[in-house]
C-alpha cells in the first residue's frame, strides 16, 4: 500500500469518527445503576447532623464525588417515609434529592425528570437527620438517564457534551432507552446512569453495557 493511500485512509477514519458514523455501528457503554441519593449544602448538612458537621466519605464515586457514611429518612405528602438514604459529597451549592418514579409514587410526591440541577419547580420533600429535620419547596428529581465520558470517549463515540441519544441493551429484553443525555468531562469514567426502576424493567444489572444507537 503506497503512502497516498494510507494517508487517504487515515483522513477517511478521522473524519467518520467527526462525524459520528462510527456510533451507528454501536459503541459499548458499561451501566451503572443509580439508588436513591441526596445531595446536600452545608447548611443543610448542619441542620440535619449538627453544627460544623462534616460529610465523611465512604467510597469514592467519578468526577471528584463520593458516597458518605451519612444517610437522611425521606418523607413525603401524608407522612409516607423511606428510611437510610445515602448522601453523596462534597456538599453543593443546592440541595437535590434524586429518586425513581416507584420511590416517588411511595412518598406521594410528583417528582419531575429533569438533569441534576435542574430543580426549579420541582417536587417538594421533607429530610430527617439524627440531629433535626429539614423542608425543601423544591429539590426532588428524577434523574433524567444519562452517560458520563471522557472526551476521548466521546471522539471515538461521534458524540458531544449535551447532545441526546437512543440506547439499545442487547438482552433478553432488548429494551430501548431514548432521551439519553451525553456528558463529557475530563473526570468521567464511561458509563451510562439509569435508575432502579429502568434497571429492574430491563433486566439489567451493574456492569451491563448497552450500545448507543444515536
Amino acid at each position: 500500500m503506497d503512502t497516498n493511500n494510507i494517508e487517504m485512509i487515515t483522513r477517511m477514519v478521522v473524519e467518520a469518527i467527526n462525524k459520528g458514523e462510527n456510533a451507528q455501528h454501536g459503541f459499548m457503554v458499561p451501566v451503572g445503576v443509580s439508588a436513591r441519593h441526596v445531595h446536600l449544602t452545608q447548611e443543610h448538612v448542619e441542620v440535619l447532623f449538627g453544627p460544623g458537621y462534616q460529610l465523611t466519605k465512604k467510597k469514592d464515586l467519578m468526577g471528584g464525588q463520593f458516597a458518605s457514611n451519612e444517610q437522611v429518612t425521606l418523607v413525603g405528602l401524608k407522612l409516607r417515609a423511606i428510611e437510610n438514604v445515602r448522601i453523596l459529597g462534597p456538599v453543593r451549592k443546592a440541595s437535590q434529592v434524586e429518586v425513581s418514579a416507584t420511590d416517588a409514587l411511595k412518598l406521594g410526591i410528583k417528582a419531575p425528570i429533569r438533569e441534576s440541577g435542574d430543580i426549579a419547580g420541582s417536587a417538594p420533600i421533607a429530610l430527617v437527620g439524627p440531629k433535626g429535620a429539614l423542608y425543601l419547596k423544591e429539590g426532588c428529581i428524577v434523574a433524567m438517564r444519562h452517560i458520563h465520558m471522557s472526551p476521548r470517549d466521546a471522539m471515538a463515540a461521534g458524540v458531544q457534551n449535551g447532545d441526546v441519544v437512543s440506547v439499545k441493551a442487547d438482552n433478553e429484553r432488548g429494551t430501548i432507552f431514548n432521551h439519553v443525555k451525553i456528558r463529557v468531562d475530563d473526570s468521567f469514567t464511561l458509563e451510562m446512569h439509569i435508575d432502579t426502576d429502568e434497571a429492574n424493567a430491563s433486566k439489567i444489572a451493574q456492569g451491563d453495557t448497552v450500545t448507543i444507537l444515536k
